[in-house]
């Protein structure tokens, strides 16, 4: 029974429900109390297993629903009460096993059908649970809108949000007044990945409640998941204009400014967002990433060192120092700080491909290179590394030794453009042709735009006329 039905219910039988539950839950907790026996009919049982169930107080529940069972051991609400904390405390199981004996007492209680098919998907039988929630809307079709909200609630419990999204729809038909059904089921759609139709819903939503900065700002995570950047800004200030203390909208204008590179328009927002949330280092590491490209070095400086102090393990600040030294021509202080960020994430290729660059400044070759091959380990996709790589084995003159570490590096990572540019270009200067078509031409099919990248290694003299029809053929020269 949902609320608005209890205060009806209240106002025609001139009795509180909330008394009665009072004086019912202080009876038991007495009786516990004292260590003494008392008696209670079924609906002060049903009355003191909701209360607890609802306080979520799941060891009073049992408690009360094992007596329960043993003063009235054939009442199937107690039995199915008693169903239902098994279900709280996660034993589906045993859950399962009172269901089925009720079934077949009272098989038309789409109560034990919901509860049932709450069961199944808590032990992930989704499809099961599915046919057992429209089982029990077959049985009262003048009770659709509870059971819809109980199966709702169900499968929204149980994080089954592209299962619910159904059940939504039809319980909107059902109850069009309950505006909250709209949010939560542009929230379903969110969490489904289904953005299109979570923006179409939660605008719908701000229709008839243009005042949640909730919905404003679960909005400006749909818009931005869809790089939908400037209707995310609106969609947050729109939150922000109603709720100054939502930090989250704060925090993450500030982030697409950043992506935006208008980090002028970033730095006062992180200000901001850390006057209310003075411990965040990611934040602090944020802003110090704004003030370095804006060209502050020193207060760019000053906030990586902040966010280090807040939280030493955390990599990206000591990269970002890494960054500064080596833009700022003191390579030996950069590879201090490129070497900690890859001690404390040595998954990141950015950091590796930094470290390389650092090496190769400081004259270490052999570094450089070993460096920007843990780089592609991570990610073979990574461009730039390929194209520095390329640029090192042609100034230092390594192209043949380097054919069969690239060779392998394709044989491991398969077809990377950047391995097939490079692979093509140094078959040009060795004079096999043939392979360096093959390559060229799986180079350009898989990222035809990347030429342009390594345009260097492919000088005119040295290319064949098969070759040169081929970069013709499509248009890059």
């Amino acid at each position: 029974m949902r609320y608005t039905e209890y205060v009806m219910e209240e106002e025609k039988y001139g009795f509180s429900w909330e008394e009665e539950v009072k004086q019912a839950v202080q009876k038991f907790e007495r009786m516990k109390r004292n260590n003494e026996s008392y008696f209670f009919d079924v609906i002060e049982f049903e009355s003191i297993i909701d209360y607890y169930i609802e306080s979520n107080n799941p060891a009073k529940a049992f408690e009360a629903a094992a007596l329960a069972t043993k003063q009235h051991p054939h009442s199937v609400s107690i039995q199915l009460r008693k169903a239902r904390v098994m279900l709280d405390k996660g034993r589906g199981v045993e859950a399962l096993k009172i269901l089925k004996h009720l079934e077949n007492i009272e098989p038309g209680n789409h109560e034990i059908y919901i509860a049932k098919g709450t069961a199944m998907g808590m032990l992930g039988d989704i499809q099961g649970a599915r046919k057992m929630f429209d089982y029990a809307l077959s049985l009262d079709a003048d009770d659709t809108a509870n059971i819809l909200f109980s199966i709702v609630s169900v499968l929204q419990n149980l994080n089954y949000y592209e299962h619910v999204i159904p059940y939504l729809l039809r319980l909107i038909v059902k109850e069009p007044e309950f505006k909250a059904h709209l949010y939560d089921l542009a929230y379903a759609y969110e969490k489904a990945e289904d953005y299109e139709n979570s923006v179409e819903y939660y605008l719908k939503y701000l229709e008839e409640d243009p005042f949640s900065d909730s919905a404003w700002y679960n909005l400006g995570i749909i818009y931005n998941k869809l790089e939908q950047s400037l209707k995310a800004l609106e969609a947050y200030d729109y939150a922000l204009a109603i709720n100054s203390q939502n930090t989250f909208a704060l925090f993450n204008k500030g982030n697409i400014l950043s992506n935006l590179d208008r980090c002028a328009e970033a730095i006062p927002v992180y200000h901001e967002y850390l006057e209310n949330e003075p411990e965040s280092f990611e934040a602090m590491n944020y802003l110090a990433e704004c003030y370095e490209r804006t060209g502050d070095v020193a207060l760019a400086k000053k906030y990586y060192q902040d966010s280090i102090e807040l939280s030493p393990e955390y990599a990206d600040p000591w990269f970002g120092l890494g960054v500064i030294e080596l833009n700022t021509g003191n390579p030996d202080d950069s590879l201090i700080f490129f070497r900690k960020a890859v001690r404390l994430d040595d998954e990141n290729p950015e950091y590796w491909y930094l470290l390389g660059k650092a090496h190769y400044v400081k004259g270490e070759i052999k570094n450089s290179l070993s460096c920007f091959r843990e780089a592609l380990k991570i990610d073979p996709y990574y461009d730039d590394v390929w194209l520095d790589l390329g640029k090192i084995i042609l100034k230092e003159d390594l192209a043949g030794r380097a054919v069969p570490y690239l060779e392998n590096a394709y044989k491991a990572s398969g077809d990377v453009p950047g391995i097939n540019y490079l692979l093509a270009s140094f078959y040009i200067q060795s004079g096999n042709l043939d392979k360096a078509y093959k390559h060229l031409s799986m180079a350009i099919e898989m990222d035809k735009d990347l030429f342009d990248d390594f345009i260097e290694f492919f000088q005119r003299p040295h290319l064949s006329k098969r070759i040169i029809r081929l970069l013709k053929e499509n248009n890059l020269i």
